[in-house]
């Protein structure tokens, strides 16, 4: 089943044509987990994004599905207990995508410090519990100041203690956007890229019945009717939401920018993700996680009123981040020069959402009530006299009530730091959350949408499992990936796939690889080799892949982690790209210096 420009085609004149039951505004990971999951219900879906998927924040965070251990630090179980049961989930419907991985936690005797070598491990611990994983092999475990130096040479040594080591995932955050995508399109859906929301229309009682849209690549404007019509744009709700002039506006959104740098590992090398605080006073933490050959590291959490299309790195998010990095290094002393690319994204925080803070920062972090702070002390000091146990520290850990935290979700809420709202006239609002929330939240949003079409148009929609429904390319058991993959691996291999090349295809493209290498057929392309040639016809033919910057940003990651490599496959993906989408030499100069601009960017060419 082809998911290409030419198939986009038909997708708008379906869009035109069809009324919907839903139709869904953005196609970064809260809409596509809504699409997926309202096309396998079987309700008449229809999706459109302004960009390409994905190309807001959902393909700009720290790439991991994050346990969200920082959070202990402020007490909030609930939302640890959210997060790594949620993680488990998204393993299981894209198993090709979340890997389990040990992450470093070194900890230092400083007056700010998040844990200490005692509380470190209780937290851990309940952790582990909430994460289900111990007495398995991804249980935690602390390692000494020596062995954390033998581990990570280049981490500073003064006032260093030891470590904490303890579970989480790397995550490949675009690919996880597409592979929702393109299940929902499989499914059922009418899904486009590049086609902007911009208007509402109403029946004749005032009620959303569909939208105006702008199809950002012909200039043809036309109406989309739907019965129901949700906003997941992601940082732009509030925007989309005031294209609704017949409903009160209300600001949901307080967006925030993160940035991410990367260097060769050979300038900064890190044998497993590590995690810190940043040493700056300021009680964040900072992520350096090696990945490709490279090593990257965030991130920054500034409140943001720019271009919400465009975000970028700037000179005091380089100089925070490299002060930080460069404390905790000492030796390496990374300067601008260095950074080999970056990215800049943002984070659709809710604006009256106390524990929504990032990364450790905020004005929740720390404060608990006295009552419950005392108790803990108590317990923790019955622990060390030898007259309580740890599981009693636990539950006092656990007990904790925050000044600010939601102690529990309200009623708009489907997972902590989300909002799912109807406005007076019909249009549903889902905004905030996590990467990691992402099916949960379209869960919550599915609920109302079913219950919504029963009240209000005596429709019957049949529910589905959403744990269990996996996306394109993670149709396999999540309990044996590894052997899964490597049969994937040999499937490419018998095409005659080099061996690492062919692993890359199946950590890339899961059970979709048959139809991958099935392209193979038609030779290799000029200036490409035989994996990258048919990874980059099916991303036109099967990815909706209509630009470089979307095949070499998004769909692969040459411009964030193989710069080494890009000068000598960008023309010839262009050249190829070139054939297979018709450009003419105008189409292709216009596609080249888009191309240019983007590596340019990621490079911070304007800063060096």
């Amino acid at each position: 089943m082809t998911f290409s420009k030419t198939s986009r085609q038909q997708t708008i004149q379906d869009l035109k044509n069809e009324p919907l039951d839903l139709l869904i505004i953005g196609g970064g990971i809260t809409g596509a987990g809504v699409a997926i999951q309202a096309a396998a219900s079987g309700i008449k879906t229809g999706l459109i994004e302004m960009q390409d998927f994905a190309e807001g924040t959902s393909s700009r965070s720290t790439k991991l599905v994050h346990g969200g251990i920082r959070y202990l630090k402020t007490f909030d179980v609930g939302v640890v207990a959210d997060t790594v049961s949620e993680r488990a989930v998204v393993q299981g419907i894209a198993p090709h995508i979340p890997r389990p991985t040990p992450m470093l936690l070194p900890i230092y005797d400083e007056p700010e410090a998040t844990y200490d070598m005692f509380s470190v491990k209780i937290a851990m611990d309940l952790y582990d519990q909430l994460a289900g994983v111990t007495g398995t092999q991804y249980a935690n475990y602390t390692i000494d100041r020596n062995e954390v130096l033998q581990r990570e040479p280049g981490l500073k040594a003064d006032k260093l203690k030891g470590a904490g080591v303890y579970l989480d995932f790397v995550n490949n955050d675009a690919r996880l956007v597409i592979e929702n995508i393109k299940e929902a399109d499989e499914l059922g859906a009418h899904v486009a890229s590049h086609v902007k929301a911009v208007g509402m229309t109403y029946d004749a009682q005032g009620r959303v019945n569909g939208l105006e849209a702008h199809d950002e690549l012909t200039d043809e404007t036309f109406k989309i009717n739907a019965k129901l019509v949700i906003n997941t744009a992601g940082p732009w709700v509030d925007k989309v939401n005031a294209l609704n002039t017949k409903a009160p506006k209300h600001e949901t959104l307080r967006p925030t920018k993160g940035i991410h740098l990367v260097v060769d590992d050979s300038r900064l090398p890190v044998p497993q993700p590590t995690y810190f605080d940043s040493g700056l006073h300021d009680g964040r933490m900072i992520f350096v996680v090696p990945r490709e050959g490279k090593t990257y590291f965030g991130t920054t959490d500034t409140d943001y009123t720019g271009d919400y299309k465009h975000p970028r790195v700037e000179q005091p998010d380089v100089d925070y981040l490299l002060k930080a990095v460069n404390n905790r290094y000492p030796n390496v002393q990374i300067k601008l020069a260095d950074i080999e690319a970056s990215w800049a994204g943002l984070r659709p925080l809710i604006a009256n959402n106390g524990s929504s803070d990032y990364n450790g920062g905020g004005a929740n972090a720390g404060k608990v009530s006295e009552e419950s702070f005392n108790h803990l002390i108590d317990t923790v000091n019955n622990f060390e006299n030898k007259t309580a146990v740890r599981g009693d520290v636990e539950k006092a850990i656990s007990q904790l009530k925050t000044a600010h935290a939601e102690e529990t979700t309200n009623p708009s809420q489907v997972s902590r730091g989300s909002d799912l709202k109807t406005a007076e006239n019909g249009l549903l609002t889902l905004s905030g959350g996590k990467i990691t929330d992402y099916r949960k939240m379209a869960a919550g949003a599915l609920d109302l949408i079913r219950e919504t079409l029963k009240t209000d148009f005596k429709e019957q929609v049949r529910e589905v499992d959403s744990k269990k429904l996996q996306v394109s390319g993670g149709h396999f058991d999540p309990n044996n990936v590894d052997d899964t993959l490597k049969f994937y691996a040999q499937v490419a291999i018998n095409k005659g796939i080099a061996e690492d090349d062919a692993r890359d295809l199946a950590n890339r493209f899961g059970s979709n690889v048959s139809r991958v290498v099935s392209y193979a057929d038609q030779g290799v392309a000029e200036g490409l080799n035989l994996k990258e040639t048919i990874s980059l016809r099916y991303s036109v033919n099967e990815e909706m892949t209509l630009t470089p910057v979307d095949y070499l940003l998004r769909r692969t990651n040459f411009v964030l982690f193989h710069n080494d490599q890009l000068v000598a496959i960008k023309q010839p993906v262009i050249d190829e790209m070139a054939k297979l989408l018709n450009w003419d030499a105008t189409e292709k100069a216009a596609q080249t210096a888009q191309l240019d601009a983007a590596i340019a960017e990621a490079q911070l060419d304007y800063l060096k």
